[in-house]
């Protein structure tokens, strides 16, 4: 098998990287079916030259759109120009906390200072139309952690995340894009985004080049900051805040989840408040914060970067159009384990792998977090 496939601190070669990727913006492929198509087919190129074939026994009607070579070199190009560099997950200079995620981005655009990845980092999130009581808290959270040694990473917008930018500046602080690094946004914080590179902290981006983020752009960039993160404090977030996602996937990842309490009467207070009803740490400082983070801090050990080694698929058996309706008729739109599948469908793990990544890539499933997979109607 190709190293590619399996070592896990391994630096890709020129042609690696662009085989990566234009597989990483080939039409509906994200973390997990990159993941898949590396293991099954051995290496990006030869994950590339098969994307066709499974595509169309996916049902997908319509030639998939699968980036050049020169299209690939362009990106590229962008980036060294832009003083950004493309690192892939593989790599030893990767973020190790957001390697060990099960399904980290394949490849990061990161600008800045790569030093930042290094310490232990503590993400803040919270309302982009934050209180001024809450920007200064954020403020002096993030000043007071970085001062302790810790890496604050948030995702530039308005309110809390500003502060908590601003307030870690002299330590170090990595923004989280939802577009790409050449399309920063909110345009009125383009000055802390070079604020932020002039005084040692980083930029990070998954998406291509000349990408404006759009709201579903979001949630993506969120499970970045919750995976780059030891533990993640919100503060001020509404019921239906953003930050509440940050908040749940960091639990799902198994980061520490930590909420400033607020007054019942303002609704920017409500999701932090519902976070501690449902078990989030109460906090009000960063002493706080640091006590439990610190045990986390020195002892990195499960967090070392398990990719490559995790690939392994199912061996790939035969798959027909009987089998592939079998499936079918099992999915609905509420999203359905991999186990509930191969039991219900008598189907072979190797084959129901299979059938979902033709899926997949013909865009006809959804994948959601923990595995699970829904049919798109």
């Amino acid at each position: 098998m190709n190293d590619e496939a399996i070592n896990p601190s391994w630096s890709l070669n020129d042609d690696e990287r662009l085989s990566w990727l234009r597989l990483i913006r080939a039409d509906n492929v994200g973390s997990t079916t990159f993941s898949e198509l590396i293991s099954r087919f051995g290496s990006a190129r030869n994950a590339i030259e098969m994307l066709p074939s499974l595509a169309s026994r996916g049902g997908r009607r319509g030639a998939i759109r699968i980036p050049s070579i020169a299209d690939a070199e362009r990106e590229l190009e962008h980036a060294s120009r832009f003083g950004a560099r493309f690192i892939a997950r593989c790599e030893p200079d990767y973020p190790k906390m957001l390697a060990a995620l099960d399904q980290p981005p394949p490849l990061i655009a990161v600008k800045g200072n790569l030093d930042v990845f290094t310490r232990p980092t503590a993400a803040i999130v919270g309302s982009r139309n934050a209180s001024l009581s809450g920007t200064k808290i954020a403020h002096q959270i993030a000043r007071d952690l970085g001062r302790m040694g810790y890496t604050i990473v948030s995702g530039l917008a308005r309110g809390i995340d500003a502060a908590a930018h601003a307030g870690s500046l002299e330590s170090g602080t990595v923004a989280v894009l939802a577009g790409s690094l050449d399309q920063p946004y909110p345009s009125q914080n383009i000055p802390l985004f070079h604020e932020i590179i002039e005084k040692g902290g980083a930029i990070v981006s998954e998406r291509p080049f000349g990408w404006q983020a759009r709201a579903r752009d979001f949630p993506r960039r969120n499970r970045i900051i919750a995976g780059l993160a030891i533990g993640l404090v919100v503060i001020e977030a509404a019921e239906r805040s953003g930050s509440l996602i940050s908040a749940r996937l960091a639990g799902e990842y198994g980061r520490l989840v930590f909420a400033i309490p607020g007054s019942p009467l303002d609704p920017r207070s409500a999701g932090t408040n519902r976070l501690l009803k449902d078990g989030a740490t109460l906090v009000t400082d960063a002493a706080d914060i640091e006590e439990l983070l610190a045990p986390l801090a020195g002892h990195r050990s499960d967090t070392e970067v398990r990719t490559h080694e995790k690939l392994a698929a199912p061996p790939a058996l035969p798959t027909g159009d009987i089998e592939r309706d079998r499936l079918i008729e099992l999915l609905g739109p509420t999203p359905t384990t991999i186990d509930d599948i191969i039991r219900h469908s008598g189907l072979e793990p190797g084959q129901v792998s299979t059938i979902l990544l033709e899926l997949d890539l013909a865009g006809r499933i959804e994948r959601h977090a923990g595995g699970s997979v829904s049919l798109i109607l």
